[in-house]
């Protein structure tokens, strides 16, 4: 696979992961884009990490959603 070929996989795994999110957590995709690129788990999949770009988009949905709901949560308190 060619560089070229990883960053378009890339971007289509984000847009993927984005409209999965704005779906599921019934969000715009302004909010679930910001939610995106806020999450360390965008980080380990830009980075190939722990091959997260093999999961299914919903799974890193909502691993990105629950880390959000956490981190939400521990600014509250």
């Amino acid at each position: 696979m060619t560089e070229v070929s990883k960053q378009i996989y890339k971007g289509i795994k984000c847009a993927n992961v984005i409209a999965a999110l704005s779906q599921m957590y019934n969000i715009t995709i302004e909010e679930a884009t910001d939610i995106y690129y806020n999450s360390s788990i965008a980080d380990l999949i830009e980075e190939g990490i722990a091959d997260l770009h093999c999961r299914s988009d919903k799974y890193l949905a909502t691993e990105i959603w629950d880390d959000y709901i956490n981190q939400k949560q521990k600014r509250e308190l």
